[in-house]
């Protein structure tokens, strides 16, 4: 390496060294400042961040108001990388495309003339096809630029100025919303409609300490440009506004069309806000060819400028009710939208605002956006006064003006002097043009000053007075409400307000299963399956090897299936999520959580009105309704209360009025069932006396019909309560032994 490559003074002293802990503290800090102040957050004061700022600024600059003609975006959008915003041009030209998009602005900025996209997500057309102009809107918030309403600061490469904020003389903050993801903070402000936050903002100026209950009587909730229904409660939406964060159901709006003979479909006509009508289309149809949609038969999309979904039921006895609220479950028909209103309070400080802080710092913004204005105009008015008083001067002195113009040498210091006049009174008498010394002409300057000096009167009145301050800027807002009123195109309210139909979400979720028949295996060392179809030959079935068959039992896809183990816990499986009939199964342990020392003893097809009889085997137990053995979770629902080495042993259920129970010791005991107390959880009541032993087997009957058991040859015997009359007793009696025929195993059935 030569010499002359060798940087200077490369030796150890020159290495300063740093803490790298407080570098990148630093460094993130001023990255993170940067973010939430250029970049994602908007000021409460014209609800814009930065790039759309400077947007509406170029805009301006290049005359495109609202009655001109439209200018190509890619025009737009290098003036606004060229001279204010030094980012990418794509970046720049979505943000375009967005403030033009009528389906995500409530009130759009931009009037675009082209592809800009659409409500099914496709994107708008390179910036070099699209044209574009500002609305009316954009223009309110304009209003007065040019008349030092707002500070001004120089661009990035210090070439030219920009505002630090736009006058803002209509809501755009809450009118369009905002969202965007900071460092460690975000913002999400919905729509709403302007003419409500007009008339919000006048309560306010009459009523300074107006609280959020009284605003809310204007401002009802978000108004979304795709319309749609909000589902929630008066009192969650108030909390939102209140604390500045929250969130909303919004549902999409549908009817419910005659198609004769008894049929019908259902009509979506608006959808939820940014839910995007291709996708929402393309995610149900999935889930209808997945089975998830069982009481769906088709859905087709037949919008055109307007939205329009229909959607045809399986059937025509399918609840339209039920069908919505499934969908509503399962797809965007019914999205949440959230509310967190995380501005830049005066352009500075990051702060979550409730409904009245945002609407006072607007208020106060644009009390202070009219002050610098009056101000302005009353510079205008003085300066004017001054040319006028200097003209006036020269017309009555005309002659003597005139021969000092024409004779003198130094005529401007001359006329200063002799009139006592200021050099700009001076500069103007000299730059008259001959036909302004018409007579006519000096009665139209007389009635100017007039005018003038009238006007001047009535801004200092103003400005010395708070109260024609607010009065001037309620009579502002009540034009800017005339333009955007609920009986305008433009400015009626598109979201509703509505209850979601209550339910039974028992039925709401079975309706969202195809009902199928399945018979339902589960076998000795706890593996169990759902095979298609009932299957009428259980000696068919297949096991691993070791294991057989515990119980099967016929069901539908809708059903519960409820297991009851040892440990005296039921658990609740549905039908719909048992493994297929293809292969052996899965383990029940991995569906729930069983101990390890625990087994399943009975297995059964959920029925609502039913009611079992669990017994430990102390021959402890009681009656518990079916309803209240449903589990809601992979724990399981403990009913039977026992301890080891005590264990729930048998659960039947109740079908009668009579309750055969008999020992290990084979001695059986018959009593009302009547006596066994009906219990939701606990330990039971002893059914039957043993010295030594406990229960092998109960079984719950009516008396008129008699017992029944089964021997091991599968024959079934039946004796009255009077042939058995010797074993009928009361509760917790030991019983005699089992009669002569009854199965050598103690139980009633094999």
């Amino acid at each position: 390496m030569g010499k002359d490559l060798i940087p200077p003074g490369s030796g150890d002293g020159d290495i300063e060294g740093i803490d790298l802990k407080s570098a990148l503290e630093e460094r993130y800090l001023a990255y993170a400042l940067s973010t939430i102040m250029g970049r994602a957050l908007p000021d409460v004061r014209d609800g814009l961040k930065p790039v759309h700022r400077r947007i509406l600024h170029a805009m301006r600059i290049l005359k495109l108001d609202p009655n001109t003609g439209f200018k190509k975006c890619a025009r737009i959008v290098g003036d606004v990388i060229g001279k204010f915003h030094p980012h990418g041009d794509q970046a720049v030209y979505d943000a375009l495309v967005r403030l033009a998009q009528d389906f995500a602005q409530r009130y759009p900025l931009i009037d675009g003339q082209g592809n800009f996209g659409n409500i099914d997500g496709d994107n708008a057309a390179a910036y070099r096809y699209t044209e574009a102009r500002m609305t009316e809107v954009a223009t309110l918030l304009l209003e007065g630029i040019d008349e030092d309403a707002v500070d001004f600061r120089l661009t990035y490469n210090e070439e030219d100025k920009e505002p630090i904020v736009l006058p803002g003389a209509f809501p755009n903050l809450l009118a369009n919303g905002s969202s965007g993801i900071a460092v460690g903070m975000a913002t999400s402000i919905p729509p709403h409609n302007a003419a409500e936050l007009c008339d919000a903002a006048m309560h306010l100026i009459k009523f300074p300490n107006a609280g959020i209950d009284k605003l809310m009587s204007f401002v009802q909730g978000p108004d979304f440009p795709t319309g749609g229904v909000i589902v929630d409660d008066q009192a969650s939406i108030m909390e939102a506004y209140k604390t500045g964060r929250g969130s909303f159901r919004v549902r999409a709006e549908w009817t419910k069309e005659d198609t004769g003979r008894g049929g019908y479909q259902i009509v979506i006509t608006q959808i939820p806000y940014q839910v995007q009508k291709s996708r929402l289309i393309e995610k149900t149809a999935e889930l209808l060819l997945n089975r998830k949609l069982p009481l769906l038969g088709d859905i087709r999309d037949e919008s055109a400028e307007d939205v329009r979904i229909v959607l045809e039921p399986k059937s025509r006895s399918v609840d339209a009710e039920i069908l919505m609220e499934s969908l509503f479950r399962l797809t965007e028909l019914e999205s949440r939208v959230s509310l967190n209103m995380n501005v830049l309070s005066g352009g500075k400080v990051p702060k979550v605002m409730s409904l009245r802080d945002v609407l006072r710092e607007w208020l106060e913004h644009r009390r202070d956006v009219l002050v610098r204005r009056s101000k302005f105009r009353l510079g205008q008015i003085d300066r004017r006064l001054e040319i006028l008083g200097g003209l006036l001067v020269a017309y009555l002195n005309i002659d003597e003006v005139i021969r000092i113009i024409r004779h003198e040498d130094g005529p401007k210091q001359k006329l200063i002097a002799k009139y006592d006049l200021t050099d700009l009174q001076a500069e103007s008498i000299l730059n008259m043009r001959l036909r302004s010394l018409a007579k006519l002409e000096e009665i139209e300057i007389v009635k100017e000053n007039e005018k003038l000096t009238a006007e001047k009167i009535e801004i200092e009145a103003l400005l010395a007075s708070e109260d024609k301050q607010w009065a001037v800027l309620r009579h502002d807002i009540s034009e800017v409400r005339k333009q955007f009123g609920p009986d305008t195109e433009l400015g009626k309210r598109r979201t509703q307000f509505g209850d979601a139909p209550e339910h039974d979400i028992e039925h709401i979720q079975q309706a969202m299963i195809e009902k199928e028949p399945v018979t339902i295996v589960l076998s000795n060392k706890g593996w169990i399956r759902a095979m298609r179809g009932h299957v009428v030959d259980f000696d068919s079935l297949t096991f691993k090897e070791g294991d057989k068959l515990t119980t099967a039992f016929h069901a539908e896809t809708t059903d519960k299936v409820i297991l009851f183990t040892t440990s005296g816990k039921f658990y609740t499986l549905n039908a719909d999520k048992l493994p297929g009939g293809r292969g052996h199964g899965e383990p029940v342990r991995v569906m729930v959580d069983m101990d390890n020392d625990t087994d399943v003893i009975a297995a059964f097809k959920f029925e609502q009105d039913r009611k079992l009889l669990v017994v430990s085997t102390l021959g402890n137990g009681f009656v518990v309704p079916e309803a209240d053995v449903v589990a809601n979770t992979r724990k399981g629902k403990q009913v039977l209360n026992v301890k080891q080495p005590v264990e729930a042993v048998i659960c039947v259920p109740v079908a009668g009025n009579k309750l055969a129970v008999v020992g290990e010791n084979r001695k059986l005991l018959i009593f009302p069932l009547a006596e066994v107390p009906e219990m939701t959880r606990g330990k039971g009541v002893r059914l039957q006396k043993y010295k030594d032993g406990g229960i092998k087997d109960a079984r719950v009957f009516t008396g008129s019909e008699g017992l029944t058991w089964e021997d091991s040859a599968g024959r079934i015997h039946t004796r009255s309560l009077d042939e058995l009359k010797e074993y009928v007793g009361d509760r917790a009696q030991a019983g005699r032994v089992a009669p002569k025929g009854f199965p050598k195993n103690g139980r009633f059935g094999q």
